[in-house]
């Protein structure tokens, strides 16, 4: 017979389990407090340049939250509205999985027969006996968990269609998307000589294609010729400057002549030829300011002709090719034709001369992004350098995931160094340590508030940052492909650090490696790894993701909220004076009070009358001043560090997800974050984030990355039911197995997409109702240099 529950002791104190949750959720209220009325009577006043009333306060929080998809994506571009329909899905989807925690798991976890006196930890599944008969209705919650999260993702790709040109087959998703790029084929692996003649590939298309051709674009190699120009102003620099500085000492010397003969009279023989001898040598060596400055005006001749192969059209070509089709369906089947080809040609068969030429066989075809998502001086990197830097940067971020994954094993690291180096002083230090740590309040202070402080910005600061800078590193062509590279190596690093190792109580991966080995090498620590399931271990790990979720909820999003970076961005511009005077005026955004139709009572300094008058599906003609270029080339900036977002968001619903059935209490926290903040980031992108010049759509693909990793989330949550089933399941293993089983049928699931729906073919309008003058592709390819300019300084 089970032993029953213990009822609850009048004298077991109730910080025992509460413990730092309560001084967790005074500092997190206290800290969401402060920030939010920060935010109502400092931060309004500074985004509407007035206080409003409690009426226009209540009419702009109302128009935020009634802001739809499109409206967003339209004024704040695609990859807002598809962040703020993520975070949505992500808020329903919690919410329906909390209330099946919360009314079906948490009373069976509270009728458990564990003998547990930590009222918490009766809260979860550690409260039920090995092989009881309740885990059977804990397998089938984790069926209805998974049946809801696969409708509420499945229900979100629906949701981000609108937003999106097309899916990752290639089929557009929205037949009023008024962008080239949905007719567009981008081709990589072409001769480079074809830049200074496209001739031979426009004739090829148009032989497989005829009449439906509209457009071939081949790029120069632009990143060169950003190295160019650059390189010239720095040399134009170099020689103004050497120049000056000669003709001053030319009249020095001249004013001094007299001076000079007179004192070589008094000089030192010794010393006079030693310096007609080193006046001898420099000319030999060529270390004159003559010799120098001619050597400046050889290198900018070589610089000049070659500005001059870009000028008159005969520079090498980046190897990549925009082809623009009349209409949609022949840019599908173009790709699909071109794909197939490739994967079908076999070795020895027969190739026309004009593919040879052309080195189809080399051609790497997908559909092309938009232009205003393209690196454009990126075009023209030899694949050597981006595997070269791709290598250096995955080797790096592996050896930092093995070794250094945690703060914690860097500390480790350095004490295990510094006791090698000098291990008395290391027993002094800790002996000192021990004597701080129960001194008084100040000891806690700066042995308990400021490591934890520390380690919070290394983890969500320093280190997202960091792999930010190494995605950039690895100069990627399009803005979306940095973005996936980005997000997926901060998901990896979140999910080591925040769930793996924190379940795993250990600092790095190579300590749980090498334990594992252990295990399977000799058998001795098979025991402790089974101990990662027991009942203590398993409500400690509960209570810290819990409080892990509070903080994030409370403190973090409180401080979004505030938008502090580009809110110090914008004060510090105001104190920033000009000591010359500004012949052209600066363009300053005022926040003024705007009305339209889409919006209704939205007050944002977004769009102007003019932009704000057109409704989504009436942009009939493609406005390129929409998309200043202000340089050279242009290169697409944000505001909001999508990558990052992504990765921490998606984090908390994987821990949510994982410990749904484990603790309950966890997933309601969960809810709340993802509701909280879609309000918060909804506001923030309306009032502050402003990513004009992106188009209210875009390829997808970090789309597809974001639902790969949701429904990575879901597997996530299945292994470890899985795990738990295979210890503290049944004897014969069946819920093990079935939930195996529920892992194949979950993954052979088919989701969502446009594919199969040729209706949105068919009402796709053809590029010449929308396209007026060059396309887009054309414009930012072209270069934008004043070359009089340079002619007249050579």
């Amino acid at each position: 017979m089970a032993a029953q529950s213990p009822s609850p002791d009048p004298d077991f104190p109730f910080r025992a389990w509460y413990g730092n949750i309560q001084y967790l959720l005074n500092i997190s209220a206290a800290g969401a407090a402060s920030c939010v009325l920060l935010f109502l009577l400092v931060k309004l006043r500074y985004d509407h340049r007035r206080f409003p009333g409690p009426s226009a306060l209540a009419a702009k929080l109302l128009a935020v939250y009634h802001a739809t998809p499109a409206q967003i994506a339209l004024h704040c571009g695609a990859d807002a509205a598809q962040f703020l329909i993520v975070e949505r899905a992500s808020f329903f989807v919690l919410l329906a999985v909390s209330l099946i925690a919360l009314f079906a798991s948490f009373p069976l976890n509270l009728s458990g027969s564990v003998p547990l006196a930590d009222p918490f930890a009766r809260t979860t599944i550690s409260h039920i006996h090995d092989g009881s008969p309740i885990l059977w209705l804990h397998f089938l919650l984790a069926a209805i968990i998974v049946a809801v999260s696969h409708l509420g993702i499945s229900r979100m790709e629906d949701d981000l269609r609108i937003t999106r040109f097309r899916d990752g087959n290639g089929n557009p998703s929205d037949p009023n998307s008024s962008s080239i790029a949905i007719f567009t084929m981008m081709v990589q692996g072409i001769p480079r000589s074809l830049a200074s003649n496209k001739a031979p590939l426009e004739e090829y298309l148009q032989h497989r294609y005829p009449g439906k051709v509209y457009r071939v674009v081949v790029p120069f190699d632009l990143c060169t010729l950003e190295y160019l120009t650059s390189r010239w102003t720095k040399l134009q620099n170099e020689i103004s400057w050497l120049e000056a500085r000669m003709d001053s000492q030319s009249m020095l010397n001249e004013e001094d002549n007299d001076d000079h003969e007179s004192s070589q009279i008094y000089e030192h023989p010794l010393l006079r030829k030693a310096k007609e001898m080193w006046a001898t040598l420099a000319v030999k060596l060529g270390f004159t300011e003559e010799e120098r400055l001619r050597k400046l005006h050889n290198l900018k001749l070589v610089l000049q002709n070659k500005l001059l192969d870009y000028k008159e059209g005969r520079a090498q070509g980046s190897g990549i090719a925009f082809v623009v089709f009349k209409d949609v369906y022949t840019a599908n089947k173009a790709v699909r034709d071109l794909r197939s080809e490739r994967s079908r040609r076999s070795i020895g068969q027969f190739v026309s001369v004009m593919e040879l030429q052309l080195g189809q066989s080399r051609w790497r075809v997908e559909r092309a992004p938009p232009a205003v998502d393209i690196y454009w001086n990126h075009l023209g990197l030899s694949k050597l350098s981006l595997r070269l830097r791709k290598v250096a940067v995955n080797t790096c971020l592996l050896l930092m995931l093995l070794f250094f994954s945690s703060p914690l094993a860097v500390i480790n690291a350095m004490s295990s160094a510094a006791r090698i180096i000098n291990a008395e002083a290391v027993d002094h230090a800790h002996t000192w340590l021990t004597w701080l740590e129960g001194s008084s309040w100040f000891g806690a202070l700066i042995l308990q508030f400021l490591p934890n402080v520390l380690i919070f910005v290394s983890l969500y600061i320093v280190i997202p940052s960091a792999l930010s800078y190494l995605s950039k590193f690895e100069c990627h062509l399009t803005v979306s492909g940095e973005q996936r590279s980005a997000m997926l190596k901060m998901v990896c690093f979140f999910l080591v650090n925040l769930i793996l190792l924190r379940a795993m109580v250990e600092s790095s991966l190579e300590n749980a490696i090498l334990r594992m080995g252990r295990c399977y090498l000799d058998g001795e620590d098979c025991k402790q790894i089974e101990q990662y399931i027991s009942a203590s271990f398993l409500s400690r790990s509960c209570l810290d993701t819990l409080a892990f979720l509070i903080t994030s909820t409370f403190l973090g999003i409180s401080f979004d909220l505030l938008a502090p970076v580009p809110w110090m961005k914008n004060i510090l511009k105001k104190f920033r004076k000009n000591d010359m005077v500004q012949l052209v005026p600066e363009q300053i955004v005022e926040n003024t009070v705007e009305q339209n139709d889409e919006v209704g009572n939205l007050r944002m300094p977004l769009v102007s009358e003019r932009e704000g008058s057109l409704d989504l599906h009436d942009l009939e003609v493609h406005d390129l001043s929409e998309y200043p270029i202000n340089r050279s080339f242009h290169t697409p900036k944000q505001t909001f560090d999508f990558a990052q977002y992504y990765a921490f968001n998606l984090t908390i619903f994987a821990l949510t997800m994982i410990y749904s059935l484990f603790a309950p209490l966890v997933v309601p926290v969960g809810a709340i974050y993802f509701g909280y903040r879609y309000m918060v980031d909804k506001y923030n992108f309306l009032f502050v984030y402003r990513a004009r010049g992106f188009p209210a759509g875009n390829d997808g693909k970090l789309m597809d990355r974001v639902l790969c990793i949701m429904h990575f989330c879901v597997v996530l949550f299945l292994l470890s039911m899985l795990f738990f089933f295979s210890v503290r399941g049944d004897s014969t293993k069946l819920q093990a197995i079935l939930t195996l089983g529920l892992l194949f049928v979950y993954k052979m699931l088919p989701s969502r997409s446009d594919a199969g729906r040729p209706s949105l073919l068919e009402g796709i309008q053809t590029v010449d109702s929308f396209v007026d003058g060059p396309t887009d592709y054309e414009v930012f390819s072209n270069t934008d240099f004043n070359w009089d300019i340079y002619e007249s300084q050579s």
